[in-house]
């Protein structure tokens, strides 16, 4: 009877561990030792296995041998078998049973969606620290399952699993500190209140690229919800109304707020988005990835009140008069005209004139290449002398040598002459002209 593709292609945990910590693959030891295979066991004397083992996307379907499993991963304590075909919770309880030190799991890309983790077997992941199963659409009983029996889990990653709802469970898991829980297809913030009640010790809630669309509870609610909370990632959410800014503010301990991409910001630029968030959110100390200073603050405080202060009194937030009441009215920022400065000139070329409109701002180098130009001169050299019409007869021309010099400051103004003469081999000082 021939078998088929899939389980031709179908491996176990202690193949794959064979096969990359193969002692022919390590001639020269490399800081490990060869460990004797168990009498009797198929498995050939192995490396001393790291406390890392990487065995992603390796086909790995089965656990394979589990005296095996005991006898080389002693002193594993992370193990990564994402990307895998692992769809049978008793295969993986089989591999976790049997590494007493594991700390950190990584099960993301298993095809474990509908597969449900009997409670009775969930016990082997008690020692399990961070857990993380991206992509694995594995179900919210399972989720719970395993949370149940992992007392000292601190960190969870369930991102990109397709959930729209949070299913309740009456066995809270008070250990975690950290939810990722981004690229999913939450958008009530009924759902996501939730996290508080499941996990009352959170410290990080990072629900970025989900469309939630308000934070919809008292100030009372949220404080009890979330009293440890000190980090949240709203990136690409659907916030749109600044009173969920606002209510941010209703976590007695949050210190970091990420809100990019979200409707809300959309119509300001850079500078407003930070300076609007920063003044509304007096607590947080890093907003968007960036540390915020004791003078950023102050600057979006006082931008924040004059970028309200001509609205109707009915409009104002609640923060513009608590801001008012520490800075008092302020007077409107003065108009700065930064557009580059000109001034009209005549350029004189032998007895053809002609008027030119001279920007300040550019070089002499610059202005040379203009009058190049103008007065379809050829490419060998010329010499610029500027002329004051108020001052000629006192200080004479003055030749403008620095091609890097800025115009402006030669103080030149309406009227003034600029005078273009050949460069010739022999010097002639301008006193000569």
């Amino acid at each position: 009877m021939e078998t088929s593709s899939d389980e031709e292609e179908s491996r176990t945990f202690v193949q794959v561990l064979s096969e990359k910590y193969n002692p022919e693959n390590f001639p020269y030891g490399q800081g490990v030792m060869v460990m004797p295979s168990l009498p009797g066991s198929p498995v050939k004397d192995r490396l001393f296995l790291p406390c890392s083992l990487v065995l992603s996307d390796s086909g790995i379907s089965k656990a394979g041998d589990r005296s095996d499993i005991a006898a080389f991963c002693v002193h594993v304590a992370e193990l990564d078998l994402s990307h895998n075909q692992l769809k049978d919770w008793e295969e993986i309880c089989a591999i976790v049973s049997n590494i007493p030190h594991l700390d950190f799991l990584n099960l993301s890309m298993n095809p474990l969606s509908g597969v449900q983790l009997e409670p009775c077997k969930a016990e082997v992941f008690s020692r399990v620290r961070q857990l993380v199963l991206i992509n694995t659409h594995i179900s919210w009983d399972t989720v719970h399952t395993l949370t149940k029996h992992t007392p000292e889990l601190e960190e969870l990653f369930l991102c990109l699993n397709g959930y729209n709802t949070v299913s309740e469970t009456q066995t809270s898991c008070p250990s975690l500190r950290l939810l990722q829980i981004t690229d999913n297809q939450l958008q009530e913030w009924a759902e996501v209140r939730k996290f508080g009640q499941i996990y009352p010790s959170l410290n990080t809630l990072v629900l970025a690229n989900n469309s939630v669309d308000c934070v919809g509870d008292t100030p009372e609610t949220l404080q009890r919800l979330f009293p440890n909370l000190r980090s949240i990632n709203l990136n690409n959410s659907g916030l749109s109304k600044w009173v969920d800014i606002e209510r941010l503010n209703y976590f007695p301990k949050l210190k970091e707020v990420k809100v990019k991409g979200i409707p809300l910001l959309q119509t300001y630029t850079d500078q407003e988005r930070c300076s609007l968030l920063l003044a509304q959110l007096p607590s947080v100390v890093l907003l968007n990835g960036s540390m915020v200073s004791v003078g950023d603050r102050e600057d979006a405080e006082r931008f924040f009140i004059r970028h309200y202060q001509d609205c109707p009194e009915q409009e104002l937030p609640e923060r513009y008069h608590v801001l008012v009441s520490k800075y008092g009215q302020l007077a409107p920022l003065a108009e700065v005209d930064l557009s580059p400065r000109s001034t009209m000139v005549d350029i004189r070329w032998g007895d053809k004139v002609e008027a030119m409109s001279l920007h300040l701002e550019q070089t002499v180098g610059e202005l040379r290449k203009h009058v190049r130009a103008l007065l379809q001169l050829p490419h060998h050299g010329i010499r610029l002398f500027y002329i004051n019409r108020e001052m000629c007869s006192v200080f004479g021309p003055e030749e403008l040598k620095c091609g890097t010099r800025a115009l402006h400051s030669y103080r030149i103004q309406d009227g003034d002459e600029i005078l273009v003469v050949p460069k010739v081999k022999s010097r002639c000082s301008s006193s000569g002209l």
